[in-house]
């Protein structure tokens, strides 16, 4: 993945998106950048995901931190994903307001009043030149 780019500019699909939205919880884009790509390569998609092994995943999500917490939430999420609408991103599990401002922003086509990160905002402001 590209250092100048935010992770949300660089996956393939909106539930790529929201993995990258939970795995940038607590931790580090460059940490990110690092993981995502190993992961996408071996679960593409929630169905994939959700037919892998937690325990494998976890591997996987170690450098990012809270392994089995954040395998957990990316589990759930995937699941709820298979139903879920398109319309709320915050409907999914391990999805707050980060990751619902960043749907919008980035599949949705709208800007929410209220952004408050920071990365979001200069993204949106760039939109903006």
């Amino acid at each position: 993945m590209r250092d100048d780019l935010m992770v949300q500019e660089q996956v393939d699909s909106v539930w790529q998106h929201m993995v990258g939205v939970i795995c940038l919880n607590m931790t580090n884009r460059k940490q990110v950048k690092s993981v995502l790509p190993v992961l996408f390569k071996k679960y593409p998609d929630p169905k994939t995901f959700l037919k892998g092994k937690a325990k494998y995943q976890a591997k996987l999500l170690e450098p990012l931190g809270m392994k089995n917490i954040r395998t957990a939430r990316l589990r759930r999420m995937s699941k709820e994903f298979l139903e879920w609408d398109h319309k709320d991103a915050s409907q999914l599990h391990g999805i707050g307001k980060y990751g619902s401002d960043s749907y919008r922003i980035f599949y949705k086509n709208e800007i929410p009043d209220d952004v408050e990160d920071k990365e979001l905002k200069k993204y949106i402001e760039n939109l903006n030149c």
